[in-house]
This record gives structure tokens, C-alpha cells and sequence, in this order.
């Protein structure tokens, strides 16, 4: 009795209770893109502190070479997977420009060779603007998604005129082909179609097919009856898309399944058709647990199309994928102040943050999308459970457990501490700014925090730089008209 008292005397004594601890007793840490130094945060190596007390919270970061580093770690697990299998086709890499259209990334992003993917009739007017400037060749491929518009058609056979002659036109609907077959026979070119299959939905989703796409049953005699007699309009690619991404699970086995046997009948009947397009994407870290084979899922999917193809007696396609997420998403962070905390009742703490959630990561109240919550200070003072509140007056904004379905601890501070916590949200580099509307106005007229911009130089020095600074409140009265 008295052995177990002194144990657990002991234990108490020994307990570690810092958030440091916490998080060094909870996962791998230091880890990629993360580690300490001095007591500071820092993050792929640049120290948050130094950003801080040059910029002042709140703003944002992208740092441009993770993004070289994520399309080589996918090119080069895809082909060692072709190489492995002894696979026939090759591997194209396309980054979706929804995900992010700063002239930076698309930039950092072509340095890497990769192949484009487009949305709408604006993003060819931003791949022309490139091209005017020398930065993207008409001999990368370009896969043009979306719903066609005229204006979207009429743009995409503008760059079929100045060269861009491997542009694939992913039809989305059947009622498009008409209008595309007026505008390849007006301009007399020859067009590289591919065609969308509609995927069955995950069956917690609101409607069980998805609105994009051709239904699989209607594509064989479509491509009979609409494409087949064309000469202007050759089949290159079967494309189908899941929304929650490439996961081992067996609702994307079973629509991959399904995707598979549509290009194996389409391909036994046009000869020409030679690619097979993945979209979704692969997931990134939203947590310092995060868990995903990269290499077991690329080689799965390069095993299963050469086993079916095989099968069936066919050449193995050209494997595309449309990455955005995975591409840039990794590359963003956002820091802020937290102006004061508040205890609202016996169990509740916010902590209120310089600027609004809502306005600067939209994904987290719009559809719960999870990110890397960390501090940048005070990682050996004890941790608690807090809430996230961000300064609007809305109750959407905040960032909490209950909905994030997640416990969140930071450090425990006072309001009367001279050094106030700063806290971080990483990998928001995808989609934050598209969905907020970047630069314009903002909910509450809370204005968008500067935008600072990381790479490095010849020597592999980091540059910081201002590509915006803090919306000025004639910005956005301008945009008012006041």
C-alpha cells in the first residue's frame, strides 16, 4: 500500500503539463515544416517571430517552394510506380488554377513542367496573359473543365488558334457538343474532347448523383451518335472526378471501378483515345497526426489500370491527375494576435484573435475543413481548452471543437502578460482567398490581412516581400461606391 501511494506520488510529481509537452507526448515532434526554435514557432525553417515583429498580426504567408516540393514528390512516386508495374503510359501532372490564382503560384508551379487545368472563361484570359509573358508554352497540355459558356468556348478555341494545340475539352454536359461542333467547323480545327463521367455520390451527400458529368450509361452511344462522325472532334480522355479526394476506401474503389470499365468499352471502339484523368485529389496535412500512404494509394491505382487493361487487351492510357489542394494548400499559413481571452462561463475560454475566421478561412465555417492550429509563443506555459473567436460580430465566426470535431488546447496566458500569444492556422494555401473573394470587400468591413510572399534565392537564402499590404478602408469604400 505504501509502494502505491509512493508511486503514485511520484507520478504527480513527474506529470508534465506545458503545451510543449503536450504535444511532444502526442505526436512525432519536430516534424516536416514544423519545429522550434528559442521558444518560437517556425515554420520550413523561417522564424514566425522575425515575420511578426517586422509585419505585425495579422497576415498571411505562402511559401512558395513547398509547392515545387509537393509536384515533385507526386511525379516521382508516379513514376517510380510505372517503373515498378512496367506500365505503358506515362504521367501527367496538372495543377487546377481554382485552387489559387496568384500569378506566383501559377509561376511556381510551371517552373516544375506541370500541365494546367481550367474553370471558366476568365482562367483562359489569365493562361493568355501568361503566354503573352513567356511563361507558359503552347506545348503543355491543358484540360479545360467546367461548364462551357460561349465566352468559355469561344476562348479555349482562341488558344487552339495561337498553338495550344494539346488542349483536351472535357465535355461536362451532351447539350455542349453542339455548340462545340459550330465553333470547331467555324474556325475549320480539329479538337481534343474528353468526356466527364457523373459519379454515384457518397451516400451522406443531399443528391445521389453528381451534377457534373455525363451518366456512364449515356456515354457510349453519345460518343456513337455526337463525336465518332466528327472529324473535327477526336476522343482523348475519360475523366471522372470525386469530390472527397483519392482515398483507400471502397466507395473510390467502386467509382474508380466503374470509371475503368467505361474506358475499357470506349477504348475497344476509338482507338485514339488515350488517356484516363483522376480527378479529386490527394489529401494534405490537417493535423500533425495526419496518416496517408501516398505511395501504397499511386501504386494501387497504376496496378489496378494496367491489371484492367491487361484484361481487356488494350494499351495502358496516359494517367492524369488534377491536383490544387495537394499542390499549394501546404504552402499557406495565417497568423494573428490574440487581442484578449474571455471566460464566458465555468468551462468556455476564447480566445479572441485580431481579425475575422470567417473572412480569412471560409473552408473552416463553410464545410468544417480542419487545419494545423499551432502558437508561435509560449509552448512552456500549462495548456488549456479553448475556442477560437475571431472580432465580427457573427456567430459563425469561430474555430471550436464541437464542430471542427476536435479538442483544441493552446497555452493559458493572462490578459495582463506583456507579450501577447500568437497563434497560427497552416496549410490554408488552397482556396481561403478564392472563396473570401481576395481584395474585396469583407464581412463586417474587416479588411483582408497583408499578404506576404516567401521563396528563396540563388543561395538558398529565404526573401520575404509584401505582395499586399492590409486593405487601406478607401479600397474598400471605392468598391462601395462611396
Amino acid at each position: 500500500m505504501i509502494n502505491i501511494n509512493y508511486e503514485k506520488d511520484t507520478l504527480l510529481l513527474t506529470m508534465k503539463n506545458t503545451y510543449f509537452d503536450l504535444i511532444d507526448q502526442s505526436y512525432y515532434f519536430p516534424q516536416e515544416g514544423f519545429d522550434l526554435k528559442d521558444g518560437y514557432l517556425n515554420f520550413h525553417g523561417i522564424s514566425l517571430k522575425y515575420l511578426i515583429e517586422k509585419y505585425k498580426t495579422p497576415f498571411k504567408l505562402l511559401y512558395l517552394p513547398r509547392i515545387g516540393q509537393q509536384i515533385r514528390k507526386a511525379r516521382n512516386l508516379f513514376n517510380r510506380a510505372i517503373k515498378k508495374n512496367n506500365y505503358q503510359g506515362q504521367y501527367q501532372y496538372c495543377y487546377c488554377t481554382k485552387c489559387s490564382h496568384f500569378s506566383h503560384v501559377l509561376k511556381a508551379a510551371l517552373k516544375e513542367g506541370v500541365n494546367l487545368e481550367t474553370s471558366s472563361a476568365f482562367d483562359i484570359d489569365l493562361l493568355l496573359k501568361l503566354h503573352s509573358e513567356g511563361n507558359l508554352d503552347p506545348s503543355r497540355i491543358i484540360v479545360h473543365n467546367g461548364y462551357k459558356t460561349d465566352e468559355y468556348l469561344e476562348k479555349i478555341i482562341r488558344l487552339n488558334e495561337i498553338g495550344f494545340k494539346n488542349s483536351i475539352l472535357v465535355l461536362d454536359s451532351k447539350s455542349e457538343i453542339s455548340r462545340i461542333r459550330t465553333y470547331a467547323h467555324s474556325s475549320n480545327i480539329s479538337l481534343k474532347i474528353g468526356l466527364r463521367m457523373a459519379i454515384d455520390e457518397e451516400p451522406q451527400s443531399a443528391y445521389y448523383t453528381s451534377r457534373l458529368g455525363i451518366r456512364p450509361s449515356e456515354i457510349l452511344d453519345f460518343y456513337e451518335n455526337e463525336i465518332k462522325p466528327d472529324k473535327n472532334l477526336t476522343l482523348k480522355m475519360v475523366h471522372f472526378f470525386i469530390d472527397s479526394g483519392i482515398k483507400d476506401t471502397m466507395y473510390y474503389w467502386g467509382e474508380f471501378q466503374k470509371a475503368m470499365n467505361l474506358f475499357v468499352q470506349l477504348k475497344t471502339r476509338c482507338p485514339d483515345i488515350k488517356a484516363i484523368n483522376l480527378g479529386g485529389g490527394f489529401p494534405i496535412r490537417n493535423n500533425l497526426g495526419f496518416d496517408y500512404d501516398y505511395e501504397y494509394m499511386i501504386n494501387e491505382i497504376v496496378n489496378n489500370i494496367k491489371t484492367a487493361c491487361n484484361q481487356a487487351k488494350i494499351e495502358e492510357p496516359d494517367i492524369f491527375t488534377e491536383f490544387g489542394k495537394y499542390t499549394v494548400g501546404e504552402s499557406g499559413a495565417i497568423i494573428f494576435s490574440v487581442l484578449e481571452q474571455k471566460q464566458q462561463n465555468d468551462n468556455e475560454v476564447w480566445y479572441m484573435v485580431d481579425n475575422s475566421l470567417m473572412n480569412t478561412i471560409p473552408d473552416a465555417w463553410s464545410i468544417f475543413e480542419k487545419f494545423i492550429l499551432l502558437p508561435i509563443n509560449k509552448w512552456n506555459q500549462k495548456y488549456t481548452k479553448v475556442n477560437i473567436g475571431g472580432i465580427s460580430c457573427d456567430h459563425s465566426d469561430y474555430y471550436n471543437s464541437e464542430d471542427m470535431n476536435q479538442q483544441l488546447f493552446l497555452p493559458a496566458y493572462s490578459n495582463e502578460e506583456k507579450e501577447p500569444l500568437y497563434i497560427g492556422f497552416f496549410h490554408t494555401g488552397a482556396y481561403q482567398d478564392s472563396i473570401s473573394g481576395y481584395g474585396g470587400i469583407k464581412h463586417c468591413l474587416i479588411p483582408a490581412p497583408k499578404l506576404i510572399i516567401i521563396d528563396r534565392d540563388e543561395t538558398g537564402n529565404f526573401v520575404d516581400t509584401v505582395y499586399r499590404n492590409e486593405q487601406t478602408v478607401d479600397e474598400m469604400l471605392s468598391i462601395l461606391g462611396y
